[in-house]
């Protein structure tokens, strides 16, 4: 018999969950990945200890986009989402500073991430996985500022 009243209990907590912010009388409001992206990626890039996100490979794309007069660097690089109708997912490939506790500045993401896409788009965030794909050492922008010199001046 308590199975039969812990049912009716969880089956009154869905319809709950199923009225969301984004759901009412006079219509459904959607969010797109792409907004919940950009959203994620400018929330992680505030945290202090984040030098970029991305991989290799999207990284050096971006280098070469800021280089074109007019060009911007994408607010959703290095991040992917998945969308539901009142949950998103949202998953980082960061690279972080050298010197900073990576424990810490992956809650710092994923209390920021999860505070500007839920209170931006009233989606709830079920997850916010990080991968640390990379370490910027200080050394690493005394090689890019000497390497762009040339041979020949």
């Amino acid at each position: 018999m308590a199975s039969t009243t812990d049912t009716a209990a969880k089956s009154q907590d869905v319809e709950k969950v199923n009225a969301g912010p984004l759901t009412s009388s006079q219509g459904t409001t959607t969010v797109a990945d792409v907004v919940v992206q950009k959203i994620a990626g400018l929330a992680t890039r505030e945290i202090p200890g984040v030098y970029d996100l991305g991989g290799g490979a999207a990284r050096a794309f971006s280098a070469l986009r800021e280089r074109i007069p007019g060009a911007t660097a994408s607010a959703g690089q290095g991040v992917s989402v998945e969308v539901g109708e009142k949950q998103a997912a949202v998953d980082l490939q960061i690279v972080v500073e050298y010197g900073v506790s990576i424990a810490d500045v992956a809650r710092s993401i994923r209390r920021n991430v999860i505070s500007a896409v839920e209170g931006m788009t009233g989606l709830e965030v079920v997850e916010v996985n990080i991968n640390v794909g990379d370490l910027h050492l200080p050394s690493d922008d005394e090689e890019d500022a000497s390497g762009d010199s040339g041979r020949v001046q």
